[in-house]
């Protein structure tokens, strides 16, 4: 991809809508500084606002990503932006998968731990209370990942990762 390209492409776009880089930032909630880099190609936007982009302007998310108009013959290359972006999002759900059964784990093993410290008489001491600290921890992000905040607590977390 070239970002040059797409970078000169979004500032279009924009300036087709009539906004400032002020008003574009505001709606997509970012700072006008990002939305700067973008124009200039220094940097490129999330695939989430990408997409809001995309409507936002009325034209694919490939053109997007091309950085220039197609014609008709898009249902061809759509069809594999459309595979490409699932893929994406696929890659991401494995990844959080992942990390969530390596912290299911870790959270059983210091339970069977602070059990069997706590049937020996040994659960007073720091191990003891480590094991029960982690074990709580895992409890507490298991219910926030599984429940329907998880999303949001991700693109919160994205957008303050992204904006440092």
């Amino acid at each position: 991809m070239d970002q040059q390209k797409i970078g000169q492409f979004l500032r279009e776009c924009r300036k087709e809508k009539g906004i400032t880089q002020e008003q574009l930032a505001e709606m997509l909630g970012v700072t006008n500084r990002s939305v700067s880099r973008w124009e200039n190609g220094s940097n490129l936007p999330d695939l989430d606002i990408l997409i809001e982009m995309a409507d936002y302007y009325d034209v694919e998310l490939r053109e997007l990503l091309d950085g220039e108009r197609k014609s008709e013959k898009m249902n061809k290359e759509l069809e594999e932006t459309v595979l490409k972006v699932a893929e994406y999002s696929n890659e991401d759900k494995i990844k959080l998968t992942k990390r969530m059964h390596l912290l299911f784990i870790g959270g059983f093993v210091a339970a069977v731990t602070y059990m069997i410290l706590l049937f020996t008489d040994r659960s007073d001491n720091f191990l003891g209370g480590m094991c029960l600290g982690i074990t709580f921890g895992m409890m507490i992000v298991g219910v926030l990942m599984t429940s329907k905040y998880a999303a949001k607590i991700r693109t919160y977390k994205r957008k303050l990762l992204h904006r440092q």
